[in-house]
């Protein structure tokens, strides 16, 4: 009702205030009714007080609704007030404030038990460390993958943990500030690779560190075994290749010669063909082993800082002769640019040297053989791109054209792209290839620029 209204009541109570204090006046100065003086002074002061009272409470319920907002105090109930009250409406929105900042912390408390449930049940271990809780750095977060990969129990603290695997929490440290890291840990008696990665966070003023880590070892070693399988196959394949002739010739050697003390004109001939073929498959057998010790033995890259112009200046000088002997327009685009990459010059410069004598090879057959190399730098990585247009790769092949040996080009030897990508990865790169057959293939040499 009307009369229920903070502007009723307290210009109700002012009025009141005003001619008590008239009439306090009045009879002051004109009577000497002392009794109904001190009454009405008494009803005066009174009145005030009321009004202090009145304002206070309402000021006293704002004050309650911002500290109930502040701690997160979901008790707080204005129902009351907000049918009764002289404010219904503001009464009744902190009523509903309320219950909306409530209802935006059980949302909250239930996406964090929801992630909390996932970050449970993965099989990478995540462990959160507050590095402003305390000094001894609080640990905010230890799923059970942590605890299980690690051997430990869930520790309270940082330093606890450093204390129990000195050499995790050591290695952990030096990339602190981020990026990924192989640990190798003996844990149980058990060698254990932990492929580990650490991501500084910042929230809410917060400094927090989230380490992941997961044990590749048992992957690791199905991918090696996955490798020396394709690796020995080749290898027989081809050791098998030279012998099998060279068996079959000294068989046939041996016949000639057993029981014999001279040879004619053509068994002469014969015996010459023969040793020379023993001859030229066994060079070919000892070339395959060098290549092999070529693939296992590279030197460690020498990095130093070199600008991308240089790299594809060098490039075309060297390789733009060979591809006008084979009729093929070699394009080497974006000699002058500045951007610096530190690698090994001259190894780099084998890879490319690999990359496009392959292009070269792969659009003899083509009309109008083109073959182009850029740059393009993308977020912190750049990327050297060989694209021809050849008759490219089939989607079968792309998987086993990085195997050792392996060859789709005749008289290829199949170590070129198996030691370009061994020197990307000794860069800390990699190399990509995208291929549509009988369009283009695009072989990318990837940097990381930062």
């Amino acid at each position: 009702m009307f009369y229920n209204r903070f502007t009723f009541r307290l210009i109700s109570r002012l009025v009141i205030i005003n001619l008590l204090g008239y009439l306090l006046f009045y009879l002051i100065t004109n009577t000497q009714l002392w009794f109904t003086i001190i009454g009405v002074s008494l009803i005066l002061l009174g009145s005030i007080i009321s009004l202090y009272y009145y304002i206070n409470e309402i000021r006293s319920d704002i004050n309650r609704f911002i500290l109930a907002v502040k701690t997160r105090d979901h008790t707080l109930n204005f129902k009351n007030k907000a049918t009764k009250g002289s404010f219904p409406e503001l009464y009744q929105s902190f009523g509903e404030i309320l219950q909306v900042h409530k209802q935006i912390r059980l949302e909250q408390e239930a996406m964090f038990q929801l992630i909390k449930t996932i970050l449970e049940q993965v099989p990478v271990g995540v462990i959160v460390v507050n590095n402003t809780a305390t000094a001894k750095e609080e640990i905010a977060f230890f799923n059970q993958a942590a605890t299980n990969l690690l051997a430990v129990p869930a520790y309270k603290y940082w330093h606890r943990l450093k204390q129990h695997i000195p050499d995790f929490g050591s290695e952990v440290e030096q990339i602190a500030k981020g990026g990924k890291k192989f640990l190798e840990l003996k844990i149980q008696e058990k060698l254990t690779l932990l492929s580990t990665e650490v991501i500084p966070l910042n929230l809410y003023g917060k400094d927090y560190t989230i380490i992941s880590f997961q044990n590749i070892k048992d992957e690791i070693e199905q991918k090696e075994t996955e490798a020396w399988n394709r690796l020995i196959g080749v290898i027989s394949h081809e050791i098998l290749n030279s012998i099998t002739p060279i068996s079959s010739l000294s068989d046939t050697l041996n016949s000639m010669v057993t029981d014999k003390e001279t040879l004619n004109l053509d068994e002469m001939e014969d015996l010459k063909t023969a040793l020379q073929t023993i001859k030229r498959r066994s060079t070919g057998l000892l070339d395959f082993v060098k290549d092999y010790r070529l693939i296992a033995e590279l030197p460690t890259p020498s990095l130093e800082s070199h600008t991308i112009g240089e790299i594809l200046k060098h490039i075309k000088i060297l390789m733009q002769p060979f591809a006008r002997v084979k009729k093929v327009l070699l394009d080497v685009e974006q000699t002058s640019s500045k951007i610096t990459v530190k690698l090994d010059l001259k190894l780099i410069e084998q890879v490319l040297i690999n990359l496009i004598t392959n292009s070269i090879y792969a659009v003899e057959d083509r009309d109008n053989p083109h073959i182009s190399v850029n740059y393009r730098l993308e977020n912190t990585r750049v990327y050297i791109d060989v694209t021809d247009n050849g008759k490219g790769i089939e989607p079968a092949d792309l998987e086993k054209i990085f195997v050792p040996f392996y060859t789709t080009r005749k008289n290829g030897s199949g170590i070129g792209l198996t030691i370009s990508r061994n020197i990307m990865k000794m860069h800390r790169g990699s190399i990509e290839v995208v291929s549509v057959p009988n369009d283009y293939t695009t072989f990318s040499l990837l940097f990381n620029y930062i």
